[in-house]
């Protein structure tokens, strides 16, 4: 592969989509508000169709750095590229290749769904999505306004507004709060199908579940400075948190062994899952019992970022 605005390519495969281009660049990127430093000389890249978490409690820097990204301010030391266009700078080349979720207050409230679809559209010049408001589930809303939306249809019709014009870049800021079950599974359906065919998803969300299941890689955040960054497995398996072993038998000769019976399981917790496994099988062979069920866990992401954050970003 070649360059892409002077940005050396790598080359991996995600879904049907070659992954090769750096598509948003954050170099030494540090904003401040007066003597406050709310970010702090953070780097990382984001490459073509990859969904990149962006994680961090209240005040990490998450909001200041979309902000930077939409080009809604500019930063105050570092470079923000996307696409080799400058945000803050070249306001008018960046409409076309973002989408960037709405704050429910953006719409007017007597706007309907339709002519909201009809509105973004005429904008980026295209014909009206009604397709995604059908993927929404908001085609039987079309002349609803939107202040008699619920909280989860609002939700869906800035989510559908968003890809409207199928930006190169998707930013979505917790994008399913308020969403019931259903229309979680529909989003990141969308989202999904949307990063295979080769759009970029930058993802903030305080859901470490979602962030978990849907980003290819992610980066927390911690008092402006990037704290940890990497695949989901990458970050968890830094931690110290020990790995969850659950068996179950049909007798009792994990008794005494150290574990904890919950629901029929024995539940144990270890640095060093592999040889406590093995243990374990031994134990229950050597007493003439049998197994019925083992689940080895590694910690969740939740708890990494809970350990991150508690640690005071120590990596």
């Amino acid at each position: 592969m070649g360059q892409v605005h002077g940005i050396k390519s790598e080359v991996r495969m995600k879904g049907s989509v070659t992954v090769s281009e750096t598509v948003i660049k954050v170099s030494n990127f540090t904003k401040r508000y007066g003597s406050l430093t709310a970010v702090d000389r953070i780097s990382f890249e984001i490459k073509k169709g990859e969904i990149f978490g962006l994680l961090g409690p209240n005040g990490a820097g998450k909001t200041s750095t979309l902000e930077c990204l939409e080009g809604l301010r500019s930063p105050d030391g570092g470079t923000i590229e996307i696409m080799g266009v400058n945000p803050s700078r070249e306001n008018g080349k960046l409409k076309d290749l973002i989408g960037v979720q709405l704050q429910s207050s953006a719409l007017p409230p007597a706007i309907t769904v339709k002519e909201a679809m009809e509105l973004f559209s005429a904008y980026h010049g295209i014909k009206p999505r009604y397709d995604l408001l059908e993927r929404m589930g908001l085609s039987d809303k079309l002349n609803t306004q939107y202040h008699a939306l619920s909280g989860g249809g609002q939700r869906r019709l800035v989510l559908a507004l968003a890809a409207t014009h199928r930006p190169s870049v998707l930013i979505l800021d917790e994008p399913t709060a308020a969403l019931d079950v259903q229309s979680r599974v529909e989003l990141h359906s969308l989202m999904k199908e949307l990063r295979d065919e080769g759009t970029t998803i930058l993802l903030a969300t305080h859901d470490m579940a979602e962030a978990e299941k849907m980003s290819d890689r992610i980066a927390i955040l911690l008092k402006g400075r990037l704290v940890a960054s990497g695949t989901p497995k990458e970050i968890t398996s830094a931690g110290s948190t020990k790995t969850k072993i659950s068996v179950r038998t049909s007798g009792t000769s994990l008794q005494g062994t150290g574990g904890v019976l919950i629901d029929e399981y024995y539940v144990f917790f270890s640095d060093s899952p592999g040889s406590r496994v093995m243990e374990l099988l031994n134990s229950i062979e050597s007493s003439g019992d049998s197994l019925v069920d083992l689940r080895v866990e590694r910690p969740s992401l939740e708890e990494r970022f809970l350990e991150i954050t508690s640690a005071g970003g120590a990596r």
